[in-house]
């Protein structure tokens, strides 16, 4: 754990381990169990219901933060992680790292790239073969013979450019 952590990090980070574990469980089963054999003690009166319905409620809209801000944590993570597999993927499109910030328009569009490289690969006797993959290549072939060609070209013009000085 961080030293710069402030103290709303540190008790969110401890409440969303301990709440997502089997303690936190066992902790409310017992209290329900424990309401619900109260009920005779109380003769099930209105404030008898009112004290788990209100603490559930409270409860309840708590953890609806709670489980926000670690989803978000969690989220940004992933994406992290995924954005360096993307990037350390020499065959990996660049543009697809931070789509997360497109809108959803753009990012259903980009669905409907993906399901047609889907269909293909369904109507493909070759369960191994990846059209995306092998079309990037084709592609990377022709913009790399592409640039050789133009690279030579520039230095021809370079080495004409020193001979007509």
């Amino acid at each position: 754990m961080s030293k710069d952590q402030g103290i709303f990090e540190r008790f969110s980070n401890w409440a969303t381990k301990f709440t997502g574990s089997s303690y936190a469980f066992i902790g409310a089963t017992i209290i329900v169990i424990a309401w619900g054999i109260s009920g005779p003690i109380f003769n099930y009166s209105e404030t008898w219901q009112l004290v788990i319905n209100t603490g559930t409620t409270i409860i309840t809209f708590l953890m609806v933060f709670l489980i926000q801000k670690a989803q978000n944590k969690d989220s940004k993570a992933i994406q992290i992680k995924l954005n360096e597999l993307i990037a350390a993927n020499e065959k990996a499109s660049n543009r697809i790292v931070d789509i997360e910030d497109l809108t959803e328009k753009e990012l259903d569009q980009l669905h409907c790239y993906y399901e047609k490289l889907a269909d293909f690969a369904e109507e493909d006797s070759d369960i191994h073969s990846s059209h995306s993959i092998d079309a990037a290549q084709r592609n990377q072939d022709y913009k790399d013979k592409l640039f050789r060609k133009k690279h030579e070209e520039w230095l021809r013009e370079q080495e004409q450019k020193k001979e007509s000085i």
